[in-house]
């Protein structure tokens, strides 16, 4: 089926709605955002971006960092997944959001996924993980590797340094580093890891493009994860004399893991199969999108579809995407792609490893009884009651600076073996104090990136912040206060399934790009936080100390983050 006649069936469903009210059978898509920890399906209407319901399904077996489910021991920095259970979000959140929205399978004209990115699997031909295969149950480098899995940092330092003596064109639209989180030093730790599973491999698969092969039979390789994770730059990967200069045995990688036909953004990868119906309750046949990461699906989500216009997407981590009609080399970047988040414009991509984790772990570990004891009788959770105690301090009354590098930094130093910092500790420091330097962390770590851009000629005029942490109004504030931008709110509780959908209803042929379906489905609120001098002024302060602290350990003056990890692991040997 073309996109001419996708398009009619969709004019013909709008004639036979008319102008009726809500409620009327008009045409709908489904968006799935696959995070970290859960799956969301968002039902929406094609029309106006009407997100009628939505439903979440969490992953049984969630992140997988210290054993495998046979209770397989694994090493720090590893992090991995079950692809089951992203199989199982369809099954369960797609049905769900389905009829919570009261709109009928006939509806629906184009289901959309996007991605945390990069999260990469082994495969056979036909898309069988190894990880089910019975003989490599107990092996982790059959598993998913998710974004966050950091222990391949030595084979993306050996990555960077070949690619910068050879003086490997690809390597400056990554900013001059690739990351330990990217394709090729995942795969890489593979084959220098377990042999067995690199050969056995077929294919080495973005998780983004393996549920869309799911979903419609056929594998297609969305242009996203390929430019931004994959090093694939006008028209081309890295080359085999590179690869082979890498590692022995790794020449034929491209060629014979990676390299797929590239699907466009916004475009059709497939139809519905009839297991996949089976399992969303969606109509066989409708058309299924290109997969997309999940930064990327939200800029249009936002409304973001003019240079300059940065999105954060804030959550376990940060990403910041922009589209840009300049083509720059900005320091620590994720990566410049053209049209890789817009056609017609340089897409850009930068972020930061660790943040909601960030106040996660302190909640976890830092909330003593007697915290947890008021919060419960005023009925707030840990987050809420420590954020109403941090409110009501002044910029710096705290004592404290943070580096927000519990993950490693992403941008702009591109170092996954970095580690978090507090300074100013005292035996008067209180938890919502260290909560609150925290915040401050994240933020300074966002104006460092942006920062970068502007030095790079590469100008971010508007900052739009989208994710579950636009809930919280204290970090708001604090990042408008210390970026000195007035902060605009994506007006969706789930951008990145907006989006997926948005990009669903082109790929269905309801729109005819994604610039008019952002017009048409898109949304944000406008300014809604604003910098406030005084506050802005004392965050400079700050800001210069944290700038201090980010150089000083993050650029080589004290390597004894690095030192402390090297002792970790021969401890943990």
């Amino acid at each position: 089926m073309d996109r001419y006649v996708e398009h009619s069936m969709w004019r013909r469903l709008m004639v036979n709605a008319g102008d009726e009210p809500t409620g009327s059978p008009e045409p709908c898509v489904v968006g799935v955002d696959f995070g970290t920890l859960s799956g969301r399906a968002v039902v929406v209407r094609v029309r106006d971006g009407e997100e009628l319901a939505s439903a979440e399904h969490v992953y049984p077996h969630a992140v997988l960092d210290r054993e495998l489910p046979d209770g397989t021991r694994l090493p720090p920095d590893w992090a991995l997944q079950v692809p089951s259970d992203y199989v199982d979000v369809l099954r369960h959140a797609v049905p769900a959001a389905l009829a919570a929205a009261g709109v009928r399978p006939d509806q629906v004209i184009g289901i959309g996924t996007d991605f945390t990115a990069c999260t990469v699997l082994p495969v056979l031909a036909d898309g069988t993980p190894l990880c089910e295969l019975p003989e490599y149950t107990a092996r982790p480098h059959a598993y998913v590797k998710l974004w966050r899995h950091h222990a391949a940092q030595g084979q993306a330092d050996r990555i960077n340094v070949l690619a910068a003596e050879r003086e490997e064109p690809w390597l400056e639209r990554y900013g001059g580093k690739i990351s330990s989180e990217w394709e090729f030093a995942k795969a890489l730790q593979v084959l220098e890891e377990d042999s067995e599973i690199y050969q056995r491999m077929e294919r080495w698969v973005e998780a983004a493009d393996w549920i869309v092969w799911r979903l419609c039979g056929t594998y297609v390789r969305n242009a996203c994860t390929a430019g931004y994770k994959g090093q694939y730059q006008d028209g081309a990967y890295p080359s085999r004399d590179y690869l082979e200069a890498l590692a022995p045995g790794f020449a034929g990688f491209v060629t014979e893991k990676l390299a797929h036909p590239i699907g466009a953004l916004g475009a059709r990868a497939g139809h519905l199969t009839a297991e996949a119906a089976a399992w969303t309750g969606l109509p066989e046949g409708i058309a299924v999108c290109v997969g997309n990461v999940d930064a990327h699906v939200t800029a249009p989500a936002a409304g973001a579809v003019e240079p300059g216009q940065m999105v954060a997407i804030m959550g376990t981590s940060t990403c910041h995407v922009m589209s840009s009609d300049q083509r720059g080399v900005v320091p620590g970047m994720c990566g410049v792609v053209e049209g890789g988040i817009l056609p017609g414009l340089w897409g850009y991509e930068a972020g930061q490893s660790g943040v909601g984790d960030i106040f996660g772990w302190f909640v976890r570990t830092g909330f003593p009884a007697e915290y947890a004891e008021k919060a419960a009788a005023a009925g707030q959770t840990a987050h809420e009651y420590l954020t109403a105690l941090a409110a009501g301090q002044q910029v710096g009354e705290h004592g404290l600076v943070a580096l927000d590098w519990h993950s490693g930094n992403r941008s702009v130093l591109v170092d996954h073996e970095l580690s978090g910092v507090v300074v100013g500790l005292t035996l008067s420091t209180r938890p919502e104090d260290v909560y609150r330097a925290l915040l401050e962390a994240t933020a300074f770590g966002t104006r460092t990136i942006i920062e970068a851009f502007e030095a790079s000629g590469v100008p971010v005029g508007e900052l739009i912040v989208a994710g579950g942490l636009t809930k919280n109004a204290l970090l708001m504030q604090i990042y408008a206060d210390v970026t000195r931008r007035p902060l605009s709110i994506i007006g969706s509780a789930q951008g990145p399934a907006l989006g997926a959908a948005m990009h669903a209803a082109v790929a269905a042929g309801a729109h005819p790009d994604i610039q008019a379906a952002a017009r048409a489905m898109g949304k944000a609120d406008r300014g809604v936080y604003q910098p406030d001098p005084e506050r802005a002024a004392a965050y400079d302060r700050l800001y210069a100390e944290y700038r201090l602290l980010h150089d000083y350990f993050g650029r080589g003056t004290n390597d004894v983050m690095h030192r402390l990890r090297a002792l970790r692991a021969e401890a943990s040997a």
